[in-house]
């Protein structure tokens, strides 16, 4: 009877506890993470999807469905974001909610599955440079091998991502005949074997895949991130870049510190924080350009020109070695230098007169003698007049006048102390005076 009572004590108790233990401890569930790629692919993207890849590596989920709405961008980031999506395990879903255009199309090509919604479009994937032209030769074979290797990922047929890239490649089926680019619709693409299905949207995305039980978790950009993304745009830093050099111009030739020289070192600043955030660059280069900047400030007191010329180099090497491509920071840092010193030749030659600030950089004032300037005093009202020597004078030492004590020098001869003058000359500020004789009227 004891046996019994002591046996159904401890099922008690073993149930208790097994109601305690959360319910992932018997049958883990799955995990699936949705994640945005939207507007412009660049570095700052690569960082948030990059987070986004480890986050759900730790938590060992099950799948990431990217959510792809883009019309592309730098190809770098592209490339650098296509070898994140296939060197990890989890399974990859592309669901293209609109359009994955050119990078878009090669990140898409990328993943393990893709989906589209109905009237979605994948392709138009030329390399082109940053005034819009197409790459040169070498820059398109890359990233025609690139496109190819994309399809070969999930065993798509590579011509038809050539045909998204090379405009010479003919598909008149598909509407991309010699000298247009390949865009596919959704029935085209999943008629080509470049999607598995056409979806309504991103329920009906998670029915199809079987995760309806699934735990789904959104991941969104965080508001750093944001800005990271925003800032590490090659036109916006190139901006950002211009505004931090004509800061800096205009505060070095206004006195004290300014509105000019606070906007132009925070644009600097904001350029940094960007890339940092994207992890683009360390706080090494943050103190290298801080340290220029204050060699620069030294030049101020310092004469001789080396301090000031280290200073500048050391800024620069800064800006090199935070940017993820030295061609777009060579390009940028030569607009931003171009620009800023034409803006301040102009704000000088043109505006000076009127603006406030220039009436502290340029001298406006003459100083001529109608305005009651007189480079010296002229003394000529006391030709003529006598006094005593207060000291000797040989030549030069003091007279009195009346009661006016002043500096003179005689005409050759020494005078002792306490001789009569007479006054026979006054050269401006220089009083020449000769000894009284009895003779002198």
């Amino acid at each position: 009877m004891n046996r019994i009572r002591i046996v159904a004590i401890l099922s008690l108790l073993f149930g208790f506890m097994l109601m305690l233990l959360p319910v992932d401890s018997f049958a883990k569930g799955e995990l699936v993470y949705v994640v945005p790629i939207e507007k412009t692919v660049e570095k700052g993207l690569y960082s948030f999807l990059k987070r986004a890849v480890e986050t759900a590596e730790n938590e060992n989920a099950d799948a990431i469905i990217f959510e792809i709405n883009t019309p592309g961008g730098a190809v770098d980031a592209a490339t650098d974001i296509g070898k994140l999506l296939t060197s990890t395990n989890i399974k990859t879903v592309a669901f293209i909610n609109n359009r994955a255009l050119s990078a878009g199309a090669y990140i898409s090509l990328n993943m393990d599955e893709i989906y589209m919604v109905k009237g979605g479009t994948i392709g138009s994937a030329a390399i082109i440079d940053q005034q819009g032209n197409t790459a040169g030769k070498k820059a398109e074979s890359y990233w025609f091998a690139e496109m190819k290797n994309a399809a070969k990922h999930a065993d798509r047929n590579p011509i038809y991502a050539l045909a998204m890239a090379d405009e010479n490649v003919d598909l008149p089926e598909y509407g991309a005949e010699k000298g247009k680019l390949l865009t596919l619709t959704s029935e085209q693409a999943v008629e080509v074997k470049y999607a598995e299905g056409i979806v309504n949207n991103l329920d009906e995305l998670l029915e199809l895949l079987g995760y309806t039980e699934a735990d789904v978790r959104p991941l969104e950009v965080s508001m750093a991130e944001k800005i990271a993304r925003f800032i590490t745009n090659p036109f916006v830093y190139s901006i950002l870049l211009t505004i931090g050099f004509l800061g800096i111009v205009l505060e070095l030739f206004s006195p004290g510190f300014g509105v000019s020289g606070f906007i132009g070192i925070s644009a600097l600043l904001l350029f940094f924080y960007g890339h940092l955030v994207a992890g683009l660059t360390g706080y090494e280069t943050l103190i290298l350009f801080i340290t220029g900047l204050a060699l620069i400030l030294l030049e101020l007191f310092i004469s001789g020109g080396i301090v000031g010329i280290l200073g500048f180099v050391a800024i620069i090497s800064s800006l090199f070695l935070a940017a993820d491509n030295v061609v777009h920071m060579g390009i940028s840092l030569l607009i931003a230098i171009v620009v800023s010193i034409l803006i301040s030749i102009l704000l000088i030659k043109v505006f000076g007169k009127k603006l406030r600030l220039f009436k502290k950089l340029i001298l406006t004032d003459s100083t001529n003698t109608e305005s009651g300037y007189v480079s010296n005093i002229n003394r000529s009202e006391l030709v003529g007049l006598d006094g005593y020597a207060l000291t000797i004078l040989r030549p030069s030492g003091t007279i009195l006048i009346g009661n006016e004590r002043i500096d003179a020098v005689s005409e050759g001869a020494f005078i002792d102390k306490g001789s009569k003058v007479k006054v026979v000359k006054a050269e401006g500020a220089r009083i020449v005076v000769r000894a009284r004789t009895n003779l002198d009227k």
